[in-house]
């Protein structure tokens, strides 16, 4: 379970990227949070995991309180929670399996990972992580010689190595097109029913969220104005979200 108890994050020069957020996050839930850019998605997900420091305000996850945690058990939260970034944030340089072996780092010793000596185990994880996300056939390929959506379903991949009770994805399907944004949001949603990790999306496209989410949170400058089943959320309530009246660009089919 994840609880946000009246958390509010405070930026440097008094920007409010967080206003007195409760939240209540069940274990295996998959959840979509919405809203414009600066309404506080990043933030929300980036406290989750201490990335970013709540100013104010309970966090726990799984029982361990995030706010004011000390490094040892910041890194024990951590190796808990899987995260997917935007920029899916592979090194490029190197092969798709060393990518996702980098999601197992918390357990072999640093001379190992160095070397390049990972026990069978951990190459297990990290084949059978790609076999999830359908990409095994490029694990020795060099990273930099993959396509946006098979970076991105390393990033997953990389995630899913760590063997995650939550996974995190901020804006996952953001620099992709929309046939590939579908297919990764699939991925995520696949994983979720197929292994019960408690997900939580962070996305801008409203088609998408109403495609793939079961509960919608919405955003707007840093606080909950909506917390329900995919199935209430009308086009009113995405107004109420966005401040505005639905635009195209609110939409993934919008393909340029």
């Amino acid at each position: 379970m994840i609880e946000f108890r009246d958390v509010s994050v405070t930026y440097r020069g008094g920007v409010r990227a967080l206003r007195n957020v409760d939240l209540t996050i069940d274990d295996g839930e998959f959840v979509v949070v919405v809203g414009l850019s600066g309404a506080g998605k990043s933030t929300l997900l980036r406290a989750m995991n201490g990335l970013i420091p709540a100013t104010g305000g309970s966090i726990t996850v799984g029982g361990t309180e995030v706010v004011g945690a000390s490094n040892a058990e910041l890194r024990d939260v951590r190796s808990r929670i899987g995260m997917i970034f935007q920029t899916f944030n592979l090194v490029h340089r190197t092969s798709v399996m060393n990518n996702v072996l980098m999601g197992r780092l918390a357990g072999v010793p640093a001379w190992r990972s160095t070397l390049g000596m990972w026990p069978a185990t951990d190459r297990e994880a990290a084949m059978a992580a790609l076999e999830r996300v359908g990409i095994v056939e490029k694990a020795y390929v060099r990273a930099s010689n993959l396509s946006g959506g098979q970076q991105q379903r390393v990033g997953i991949a990389r995630a899913l190595a760590q063997e995650p009770s939550v996974m995190l994805a901020d804006e996952p399907v953001a620099a992709l097109d929309p046939v590939t944004s579908r297919q990764v949001m699939g991925d995520l949603q696949r994983i979720n029913l197929d292994l019960g990790i408690t997900t939580l999306v962070n996305l801008h496209f409203l088609d998408l969220a109403r495609e793939f989410g079961r509960r919608l949170v919405g955003l707007r400058e840093g606080e909950v104005v909506f917390d329900g089943d995919i199935d209430d959320v009308t086009d009113e309530t995405f107004r109420e979200i966005y401040g505005r009246a639905i635009t195209v660009d609110d939409l993934k089919t919008a393909d340029g």
